[in-house]
C-alpha cells in the first residue's frame, strides 16, 4: 500500500464525461488498497472566463488604468476549482467510494498576502492523513490557499501542480502524479519535431530548466518544491484507459517520471531542447563603466516585476564605456522601456535600443557537466543551417541561444538531431 497524491488539469476536467473518467483512474488506485489525496484544477477554459468577467467590471475610482482589489479577484477565480472538487467528489460517491471535497482554507494552505501570485509557506495535512487512513479520499481544489488575513489567496496561473506537489510534500506522499493531456515529458515539443521521444525518467535540475525555458508540462514553482521535498513525481496521461495493463503499476507507471539525479543510472549528455517564443532585447547603448551600474538598471525592473534574462556586456578599448543587452518577454517591453527612461539620469546611458520577435532555443542535460564540446556542437550545427546567434548564456546543465524568430522550428530540429535524441 502506497500514499499517492493525484493531479488533474483543466483539460482532463473539462465536462462531467471526463470528469467520471477522472473518478475512474482515481478508483484504480483505491481499489488497489492505495491511500488517495487529489487535486483539481478548474475545468477548461473556466478560469479564463472569470478573469474576463472581473476585467469587464468597472475601475477603482479615480484610476487611470486597471486596478481591482487583489482579494476580490482571488475570491472570483478561486470559484473554478471549488466547482471541480465538487462534483469529482459526487462521481466518486457515486461509485461507491468514500469521497469529501476540500477547499484551499479548510485544510488549510497557508500562503503568504500576493493575492494573485501568493507562495505558500506552510501546509497543516495531520486531517488529510487521519482522513486518507481511515479510506477516505481527499478531493482537494488545487490553485488556492489561506493568505495570513485570513482571505482566499491564489498561486498563479498552474498553480495546481504546485498545490499538488506541496500536498504531496505535506502528506510525505509515496509518489505524485500529474495528470495532463500529454503522457510525459518529451525531448522537445512533437509538434515541432514528431521524433521526439518520450523521457522515462528526467532529473529534478533538467525538468526545471527545461520548465523555466519554455516547456510547459508543468508549472516552475512545483518542479522547485519538487526537488526540495524530493518529491518523486509522474506526469501522465489522463486520456489513457484508466484499466488498460500497467496503469495501475506502483512502481512503473507509463509516463516520466521527475526525480533525483541519483535514480538516473545512465544520463545522457543531452536530455532535451526547449524553446521559449516572444522574447525580446534591450540594449543600453554608451553606459559609463563605473561600480552600481548594473544595479541601477535592474533593480527597478525587478521592483516593477519585470523578469529579465539574457544579460551581455560588452566594454569599449578604453574601459570607459560599456553597453549592455538583455532580454525580457515581448509583453514586458513597453513597461521596461517606461522604467528605464524614468531611470535614465541615475543609470547615465546614451540611447536605448530594442528588438522584439525573438526566440530562445535551449540545450539541457545534466550530463553536460562532464562532458566538453557540447556548446561548439551547438554553435556548428547553426551555422551550417545559417542561423545567426545574437546572444548566448549558459550553465552547468544548459546552454541558452537568442535567434530570429522565423529560425525557431529549425533550430530546434537541427539541435535536436545533432545530439542524437531522435534515434531510440
Amino acid at each position: 500500500m502506497a500514499r499517492i497524491v493525484m493531479k488533474f488539469g483543466g483539460t482532463s476536467v473539462a465536462d462531467l464525461d471526463r470528469i467520471r473518467n477522472v473518478a475512474r483512474h482515481v478508483k484504480r488506485e483505491v481499489d488497489a488498497g492505495h491511500e488517495v489525496a487529489v487535486v483539481v484544477s478548474a475545468m477548461s477554459g473556466k478560469t479564463n472566463e472569470l478573469v474576463g468577467w472581473v476585467q469587464n467590471m468597472p475601475k477603482v475610482a479615480g484610476a487611470n488604468h486597471s486596478i481591482y482589489d487583489a482579494r476580490e479577484y482571488d475570491a472570483i477565480v478561486a470559484s473554478g476549482e471549488q466547482v471541480t472538487s465538487g462534483l469529482l467528489a459526487i462521481a466518486l460517491q457515486a461509485m461507491g467510494i468514500n469521497a469529501r471535497s476540500w477547499q484551499g482554507w479548510q485544510i488549510p494552505i497557508r500562503t503568504d498576502n500576493a493575492h494573485g501570485a501568493a507562495r505558500i509557506l506552510e501546509i497543516e495535512g495531520e486531517d488529510i492523513i487521519r482522513r486518507m487512513q481511515e479510506g477516505q479520499v481527499a478531493v482537494v481544489a488545487g490553485f488556492q490557499g489561506l493568505g495570513p488575513d485570513n482571505r482566499l489567496s491564489t498561486l498563479g496561473r498552474g498553480g495546481s501542480d504546485t498545490s499538488a506537489v506541496a500536498i504531496a510534500a505535506a502528506v510525505k506522499a509515496d509518489r505524485c502524479d500529474i495528470y495532463t493531456d500529454v503522457d510525459g515529458v518529451y525531448t522537445t515539443d512533437p509538434r515541432i519535431e514528431p521524433k521526439a521521444r518520450r523521457l522515462k525518467k528526467i532529473a529534478f535540475e533538467e525538468m526545471l530548466e527545461m520548465a523555466s525555458l519554455g516547456a510547459k508540462v508543468l508549472q516552475v514553482r512545483s518542479v522547485e518544491l519538487a526537488m526540495v521535498f524530493k518529491v518523486r513525481t509522474f506526469v501522465r496521461s489522463s486520456f489513457e484507459d484508466p484499466d488498460a495493463p500497467g496503469m495501475g503499476d506502483l512502481l512503473n507507471p507509463p509516463g516520466t517520471l521527475i526525480c533525483d539525479e541519483e535514480e538516473i543510472v545512465e544520463q545522457e549528455v543531452v536530455t532535451g531542447i526547449a524553446y521559449a517564443k516572444d522574447e525580446a532585447q534591450i540594449s543600453l547603448r554608451r553606459l559609463a563603466d563605473r561600480p552600481g551600474v548594473s544595479a541601477a538598471i535592474f533593480g527597478p525592473l525587478a521592483e516593477s516585476h519585470i523578469n529579465v534574462d539574457m544579460i551581455v556586456q560588452n566594454i569599449s578599448e578604453d574601459g570607459s564605456k560599456t553597453d549592455m543587452t538583455f532580454t525580457v518577454p515581448s509583453g514586458d517591453v513597453e513597461k521596461a522601456l517606461r522604467v528605464l527612461g524614468e531611470n535614465k539620469d541615475k543609470i547615465g546611458y546614451d540611447v536605448v535600443q530594442n528588438e522584439s520577435g525573438l526566440v530562445k532555443v535551449s540545450v539541457i542535460g545534466i550530463g553536460m557537466r562532464s562532458h566538453a564540446g557540447v556548446a561548439a556542437t551547438a554553435f556548428q550545427a547553426l551555422a551550417e543551417k545559417g542561423i545567426n546567434i545574437k546572444a548566448i548564456t549558459t550553465s552547468e546543465i544548459k546552454i541558452s541561444i537568442l535567434i530570429d524568430g522565423p529560425y525557431a522550428e529549425l533550430a530546434v530540429r537541427t539541435l535536436h538531431s545533432c545530439y542524437g535524441l531522435d534515434k531510440s
